[in-house]
């Protein structure tokens, strides 16, 4: 006999129950007490009596096994076999079946079959006390019966509503997570408007521009080209970045960060499509500081821009940091979309120990077309205002030109920062 065959099963005896099929769950229980219950009625009753007695235990006990699928039924089931008791005059210790199937009643079907469930075997209470009950002692048992219906029905309702209460517990930690999926879904979809937006806008103005100036200045030409692969190596690694979690979800669980052969992509380290996508993290998240940059960029595609920031802005939060910066690039890609040749834009970034506001403004003659105000990007840019529990406006100046004014507060913590 091997050792795994002679240890015993030391197994809880609730975890054995729990790995039952559920069709066993149910019917085990009533079997397991209608065997003890025929016991004793073969312990108790004459032989005469005792089939009676016999048939009668079964038909109180066996119904329980579908006392959840079926709760009124189950219940019907019982009272009917207690009332046939009654009328041949056998008491038995199945009796107790009835508030079981009240139990259930109460518990797995509506409040009104409850209380007629719980009237009926109120009803059979006080016939078994007409009966059975010593003469002068009618009050006693009545009482105790009483109390016993309705323990087994108020049992019955609390359990209802402790599971009620799990399954919508239950359906609000679902809804959170979908809420937290769809405001990540949200968040990646302002990052990438954002970065594709001002890239691509910025590239096809620098392209433009290398095209008519080929013959004229080819120095103009190389250096505007050379600015356009610089911004879109520059997105590339912003995309990769914020697509990076979605990416490692789908593909990295299952091949891990690189291929098999050492590549990270089709096309190698550094294949035609720009950096490595294992380079996209060491590049820090674009911030104040990298306004200058993107300034030179606009101008570079011909939007004469100036940005001025006042206040420390090196102890702010990365997330704040992202934020303003995400919200001056897309300003200034719609002015340099919509606005006319010729204007001018201007960005005023203050940081004080309370808030952040941003203020970009553009001398063009007229708001841009109807079409912008309700497009993405306003849209994404109110977003990400929000997250930070900020404001924005955005509208058209009295004296011509457009403006966006954003405020962003700071927490306890990025207010102590900045003290600092």
């Amino acid at each position: 006999m091997t050792e795994a065959a002679a240890r015993p099963d030391t197994r809880p005896p609730h975890r054995f129950f729990q790995q039952l099929p559920p069709a066993a769950r149910e019917v085990l229980p009533p079997v397991l007490l209608l065997l003890p219950l025929l016991a004793h009625a073969a312990a108790t009753w004459p032989p005469a009596r005792l089939p009676a007695a016999a048939v009668l235990t079964a038909a109180l006990v066996l119904p329980l096994a579908w006392r959840r699928r079926a709760p009124r039924a189950v219940f019907g089931a019982v009272a009917a076999a207690a009332g046939v008791q009654w009328l041949v005059d056998v008491q038995l210790p199945a009796d107790a079946a009835l508030l079981v199937a009240l139990y259930a009643v109460a518990g797995y079907a509506g409040r009104r079959d409850a209380l007629i469930a719980g009237a009926v075997a109120e009803a059979g209470a006080l016939l078994a006390c007409l009966r059975w009950a010593a003469p002068g002692a009618f009050l006693a048992p009545f009482i105790a019966l009483s109390a016993t219906v309705l323990a087994a029905a108020t049992l019955g309702v609390n359990a209802r509503t402790a599971r009620a209460h799990l399954v919508l517990a239950e359906q609000r930690q679902e809804q959170r997570a979908r809420l937290a999926v769809a405001e990540e879904r949200a968040r990646i979809a302002r990052e990438v408007h954002d970065i594709v937006s001002h890239s691509l806008s910025v590239m096809v103005a620098l392209t433009d521009a290398a095209v008519h100036a080929q013959h004229r200045a080819p120095e103009k030409a190389t250096t505007a080209m050379l600015r356009a692969a610089e911004t879109g190596r520059q997105a590339l690694t912003d995309m990769r970045r914020s697509l990076g979690l979605l990416r490692a979800g789908a593909a990295g669980d299952q091949d891990g960060p690189d291929a098999p052969d050492g590549r990270s992509g089709p096309d190698g380290p550094d294949g035609p499509d720009g950096p490595d996508d294992a380079d996209a993290p060491r590049h820090p998240l674009p911030g104040v500081a990298e306004l200058a940059a993107l300034a030179e960029r606009m101008r570079a595609a011909g939007l004469p821009t100036r940005i001025e920031v006042a206040g420390d802005h090196a102890h702010l939060p990365a997330t704040v940091q992202l934020t303003v910066h995400r919200l001056v690039q897309e300003a200034l890609t719609n002015t340099f979309k919509h606005a006319p040749a010729g204007t001018r834009a201007e960005v005023r970034i203050r940081c004080s120990a309370t808030a952040v506001t941003v203020d970009a403004t553009d001398d063009g003659p007229g708001p841009p077309p109807p079409a912008a105000p309700a497009g993405r990007g306003l849209t994404g840019m109110r977003e990400r205002a929000a997250a930070h529990g900020g404001t924005l406006r955005a509208g058209p100046q009295p004296g011509g030109g457009w403006a966006v004014h954003a405020r962003l507060p700071l927490d306890d913590h990025g207010a102590r920062a900045v003290s600092a």
